[in-house]
């Protein structure tokens, strides 16, 4: 169940200068429950990490329960390295499992041991595995020089990520492997997995040609279907499109699978931001990541046979390195407190947005984003929580996990669409919008008040009417939690703390009791007058709030 608490009290918001002259005007939001978009797709219940040994460790394993008691929908889990060898010890950016070696004579060893520990610690969990098929094992490797990769040097420069020396023991090993996960695990469950074949083979994850790994494609269908038949297999998983080089393979890749009638039961691409230092502070680029989902989303739908076919964006991200800390890119001090959340509910939105523009069948907006082992607190890595200590953004998919029923219209004065963020990003006035969804006798609304800038700014005044309600709703309760620098933030209570790295138990004790989402305020109920209603708040920036509204005779 969805961590939630209440605050016996709400201290007062103070961001930014009294001095600034300027009050921020007035924005009203507009939702209409009576009005359809959709339905509403638990995009954001997928997660995905580069360390897969971090699975079975402590704070891995009791993050991966937090994933799945968040979401009513299966949670996704997607992670590299689940072919690669070696030991098993994480590092940052690599793990391994040893799955395949070879003996003197050239003929295939399994050893399943450790890849099971993270498959089992996954139906431990009740989370779903998306299993990425990659990278190459040792013996396999057609590369020359060191198989492994080094963080921070040549930290995709392995030979793992070499083609196979041999696409008939690759293909062997893929239906071996999947046989394998059908007869620990049951047929029946295995079929609801997704099988990505690769990651990023645009870039230097893969250290062949396009062509080499359109082949591998094939053959890794033909493992994975010889083993399971109803698998559901897919790829390419490449970079953003709004690259060209990136582009070009996903549309090749797409031409070939069509030409080839090698099966493709979804697609897969990545969409990333580009935060910078500029004038000192931090900036996002939340232009670029739309402009990837939009490229990518309009090479999809030019083609009629599989613009329907689910799209799972398998890494959706503000940048692209989760496993570099802001120690070595300052910028990315974005992840540690509420711009994080900010950012990710303004592209939520989008997200939909533009599949809905395209036509495409949009289910996936995977965050990269696990926990880090035994690394300093609040270090600046990507991830959701740090040494079992929640981070904000954990608490943005908590709120994604409480919205119900269909998407329903949402309409702002201080928004801008998508069109216009990947036009000139969000650098004048704030991106203050609403994204909204009802079902029965319940409605929620996710309010932002994001900018790319993370400079200080006062509170804006937000009202939002929500309309369309039934007649009979004459008393409607309304619950509104809220991610800012008071709420639902062990950042801030960290920081208050004086940051220590060596917290005391009663400082652990403290940072863990801000696990969850947190009440602004006590339940409301509210008057409906004409099928509306209308709440008030100061919304600061950089900050989310949910307001759930409920007028069942349950609630009242």
């Amino acid at each position: 169940m969805t961590k939630i608490r209440t605050l016996a009290f709400v201290l007062p918001f103070l961001f930014g200068s009294v001095a600034l002259a300027q009050p921020p005007r007035p924005v009203a939001i507009t939702v209409d429950v009576s009005h359809d978009l959709g339905p509403y797709k638990p995009i954001y219940a997928w997660f995905g990490y580069d360390e897969a040994n971090y699975t079975t460790m402590r704070d891995g394993k009791a993050l991966l329960r937090e994933l799945h008691d968040l979401s009513p929908a299966p949670v996704h889990i997607r992670a590299h390295h689940l072919l690669s060898s070696g030991d098993g010890v994480a590092a940052l950016k690599w793990s391994s499992t040893n799955v395949y070696s070879e003996d003197a004579s050239g003929k295939p060893v399994y050893d399943f041991r450790i890849l099971d520990s993270i498959f089992d610690e996954y139906r431990d969990a009740g989370v779903v595995p998306m299993f990425e098929l990659g990278f190459t094992p040792k013996a396999l490797a057609s590369g020359t020089g060191d198989y492994e990769d080094r963080y921070p040097g040549a930290s995709t420069g392995g030979t793992v990520h070499s083609p196979p020396n041999d696409y008939d023991k690759w293909q062997a090993m893929i239906r071996t492997v999947v046989a394998h996960m059908v007869q620990r695990y049951g047929r029946e469950t295995v079929a609801k997995w997704y099988f990505e074949v690769w990651n990023e083979p645009d870039i230097s994850y893969w250290h062949g040609t396009p062509q080499q790994y359109f082949e591998l494609y094939d053959r890794t269908v033909a493992g994975v279907r010889a083993a399971l038949p109803e698998a559901k297999v897919g790829g390419p998983a490449t970079t953003g499109p709004g690259s060209d080089k990136a582009a070009r393979f996903l549309d090749d890749f797409l031409a070939h699978v069509a030409a080839q009638k090698t099966p493709l039961d979804f697609i897969s691409f990545h969409a990333k931001g580009r935060p910078q230092i500029e004038n000192g502070e931090v900036t996002m680029g939340l232009a670029k990541e739309l402009n990837d989902v939009d490229r990518g989303f309009a090479i999809v739908a030019r083609y009629p046979q599989f613009h329907k076919l689910p799209i799972i964006l398998s890494e959706a991200d503000p940048e692209g390195c989760a496993a570099c800390s802001m120690k070595v890119n300052p910028a990315n001090a974005y992840r540690n407190g509420t711009l994080y959340p900010a950012y990710t509910a303004a592209a939520y939105k989008r997200l939909f947005e533009l599949a809905d523009r395209h036509g495409v069948n949009l289910v996936s907006m995977l965050s990269w984003s696990f926990e880090f082992e035994n690394r300093d607190y609040f270090e600046g890595f990507r991830s959701l929580a740090t040494n079992g200590i929640d981070k904000p953004i954990l608490n943005f998919f908590r709120m994604a996990g409480l919205m119900q029923g269909r998407r329903v219209a949402a309409s702002s004065d201080g928004a801008m669409d998508a069109v216009q963020i990947i036009a000139r990003g969000v650098r004048g006035a704030p991106d203050i919008d609403a994204f909204a969804t009802a079902g029965g006798d319940s409605a929620a609304v996710m309010v932002w008040n994001y900018h790319d800038e993370d400079r200080p700014a006062p509170s804006a005044p937000v009202t939002v009417t929500v309309r369309g309600l039934p007649a009979s709703a004459g008393r409607v309760r309304l619950l509104q939690y809220r991610i800012d620098d008071t709420h639902s933030n062990a950042y801030t209570a960290w920081k208050a703390m004086g940051s220590p790295q060596k917290p005391t138990s009663r400082q652990l004790a403290a940072l863990k009791a801000q696990d969850g989402l947190q009440l602004l305020d006590s339940p409301r109920w509210l008057a409906a007058r004409q099928g509306a209603v209308t709440i008030a708040a100061d919304l600061p920036r950089q900050s989310v709030s949910l307001l759930q509204l409920d007028w069942s005779a349950a609630s009242r």
